[in-house]
């Protein structure tokens, strides 16, 4: 479905994207993690041809994003991380603005925008303004807008960024559905229980660089399925065992001065900031 390979990009001295490889297959939803400033949101944009890489090569269903970019646009929908919607219409008139830009003949046009406004739990508010409209709402009025002209891969940059956890979870919900229903997902995030959630696979790239690649568990049973979690001189010390019995004995073994916290099951936050030295969501050096 996506295959990059060799992927660099530089703004001037700076380069953001450093010898990126990267294969992503159908039915996947593959989450892209990473600190602010590591290149996620710039690979997000090489992908859907909105920016140009300084070399490398990206296929899409095998077509070469960079010789081919108006073929390769029909493949994909894609959902920004910043809202671009028309405060002034309805949601309904988005849609059917949008659906003329796709040139979807009347008939067509009309089927589709009914069905992806069931799709997306929208209906009710098929005349509602965007104005007027709540985070959670906009954003699925985003998704039925990028499904428009019918893709089977959708690139999700921070898609509940901003949205409380109720909305969250219903987008979470959608995002299950689509992906059962047929559609590849790669989704850009800085909720950790997002990736676990919903991801079949996560990348994590650091400094333009792709520095872990699998599972969720996969990438946990590399650090340790276990964490013991240990106050030291004023701060915390993390441990990390490959099962329970092992972390048990490790903190039943810690000195008397010392106050062991807590032992846990390790998560995709372990694992982010121990390759990383950073927690999800702080900038890159």
């Amino acid at each position: 479905m996506i295959v990059i390979e060799d992927l660099i990009h530089e703004y001037g001295s700076t380069r953001a994207i450093d010898g990126l490889s990267l294969a992503v297959g159908a039915g996947e939803i593959f989450g892209f993690l990473g600190p602010n400033g590591a290149g996620k949101t710039t690979t997000v944009r090489v992908l859907t041809t909105l920016t140009k890489p300084t070399s490398g090569k990206v296929r899409l269903y095998g077509v070469d994003v960079l010789s081919e970019p108006l073929a390769v646009k029909k493949h994909f929908g894609v959902v920004q991380q910043h809202l671009s919607l028309d405060r002034e219409l309805t949601a309904r008139e988005s849609l059917e603005f949008h659906a003329r830009l796709h040139r979807l003949k009347k008939v067509d046009r009309e089927q589709r925008i009914a069905w992806l406004m069931e799709y997306v739990g929208l209906t009710q508010y098929a005349n509602r303004l965007v104005a007027d409209m709540s985070g959670g709402l906009k954003r699925r009025l985003q998704i039925a807008r990028a499904l428009l002209h019918g893709p089977r891969l959708l690139f999700l940059d921070e898609p509940t960024a901003g949205l409380d956890a109720q909305s969250r979870r219903r987008l979470w919900e959608l995002i299950r559905r689509m992906n059962e229903d047929g559609m590849t997902v790669f989704l850009t995030t800085h909720y950790i229980e997002e990736a676990e959630s919903l991801c079949n696979r996560v990348g994590i790239i650091d400094k333009g660089k792709l520095i872990a690649l699998g599972s969720p568990l996969e990438l946990r049973s590399r650090l340790g399925l276990f964490t013991v979690e240990t106050m030291i001189d004023g701060h915390m010390d993390y441990a990390f065992f490959a099962d329970l019995k092992t972390a048990t004995s490790y903190a039943a073994s810690r000195p008397l001065q010392t106050k062991t916290v807590a032992v846990r099951e390790s998560n995709l936050e372990d694992v982010f900031v121990e390759l990383t030295g950073r927690k999800v969501g702080e900038e890159g050096t």
